[in-house]
């Protein structure tokens, strides 16, 4: 099977785990990035290996890339991507699809209109921890799933992150920056989602960076910082989801679990491959671990643009779909929807549940060739 050739537009703090997996996949060949800032796409370049650094009009107009992988801010997301499908190319990008659901629609409108694919982030749904949840609930371990729970508990970015502002501006928050994890998988362990209701605050309006680099300077607070939401699942399953930018003295709430007709289910933080599965059953007084699936437990990002590349090459649906991605964003807005307006969202898109990853193929393989 034919590589991929594949450019990378954004070279910020989380293209490095993108460029190491890129040289991973069997199917990929990372040719080329791009960034505003040149330097740091020229620092990237040497440091994974990269034979070209191009502007991104020049990246673009590169005839031999076929993929565009945009880690640019989530305000460049849907302009990145409209401009690479323009050019005729396919496009994955780092979550969200767009900051509002007029720009992935745009999106996905325009790359129906060329035959061509979309993909987004996160892919973290792909990897053994998650996977090992979904079949646990496919072979009915803890029977019919009734219920869930989920919650994103943080005091926030501005301590950590060096470039924080973006995370208080549209496009930004809890929910659009840390949902996408959670609501992709409950997407896959569930099914879609048929409606909402929500309520939306915010703590401060106003932080206080205290990371290096910017430490003091201020941030103006633009969105809502605490986002509390109930799903009911096209299932008939019902979902509590919070997160939270709001938690300044920790929480020991638990990432997700699922709840079945035969037991209760922990599942592993979405924001990782892979984690700690566990399952009690009815009657039962401790909880059993279940052994992770063959697969990616460890970092992978970049296992979504390498599903998507097979698929260019096949023709069969890829897993993190811009569909997928687009029910997560309206999913997203539906909460603060429901809020603002005081009355449930009912959802206009669905997606299909993405196919689990097949258990007979070596790593960095994900179909046979």
């Amino acid at each position: 099977m034919k590589k991929v050739k594949v450019g990378i537009i954004g070279c910020g703090k989380i293209s490095g785990i993108y460029m190491e997996n890129c040289h991973k996949f069997d199917i990929l060949e990372l040719t080329a990035c791009a960034d505003i800032d040149r330097a740091r796409a020229e620092e990237q370049a040497a440091k994974y290996h990269i034979p070209n650094v191009y502007t991104t009009e020049e990246l673009l107009a590169d005839p031999e890339i076929e993929l565009v992988i945009n880690l640019t801010i989530p305000a460049l997301h849907a302009q990145i991507m409209l401009d690479a499908l323009q050019a005729g190319k396919h496009v994955y990008v780092e979550k969200p699809l767009g900051v509002t659901r007029e720009e992935g629609k745009a999106v996905l409108d325009m790359a129906a209109s060329k035959g061509l694919l979309v993909g987004c982030a996160p892919e973290t749904f792909l990897g053994a921890g998650i996977q090992t949840a979904l079949k646990l609930i496919e072979d009915g371990r803890i029977g019919k799933p009734i219920a869930a729970t989920a919650f994103m508990m943080s005091r926030g970015h501005e301590h950590w992150h060096p470039d924080p502002e973006f995370y208080y501006a549209a496009g930004g928050g809890p929910m659009f920056d840390m949902g996408p994890y959670y609501l992709t998988a409950l997407v896959q362990l569930l099914g879609p989602i048929r409606r909402i209701s929500g309520m939306t605050g915010t703590a401060l309006t106003e932080r206080t960076i205290t990371s290096e680099k910017k430490q003091g300077q201020k941030i103006q607070v633009d969105i809502p910082t605490h986002v509390a939401g109930l799903m009911e699942f096209h299932n008939g399953a019902i979902g509590t989801l919070i997160t939270s930018f709001d938690v300044f003295g920790g929480s020991t709430l638990p990432n997700i679990e699922i709840y079945g007709t035969k037991g209760t289910m922990l599942v592993p933080d979405p924001n990782g491959f892979g984690g700690s599965v566990q399952y009690r059953l009815t009657g039962e007084t401790e909880w059993t671990e279940e052994p992770l699936l063959p697969g990616y437990n460890e970092n992978t990002r970049g296992i979504g643009p390498a599903d998507m590349a097979y698929a260019i090459r096949s023709g069969r649906a890829h897993r993190a779909s811009g569909e997928l991605a687009y029910h997560v964003l309206e999913a997203m807005w539906g909460f603060h929807d429901a809020s603002d307006e005081g009355k449930r969202y009912e959802m206009v898109s669905t997606c299909d549940i993405p196919a689990p990853l097949s258990l007979d193929l070596q790593k960095y393989t994900l179909d046979q060739l």
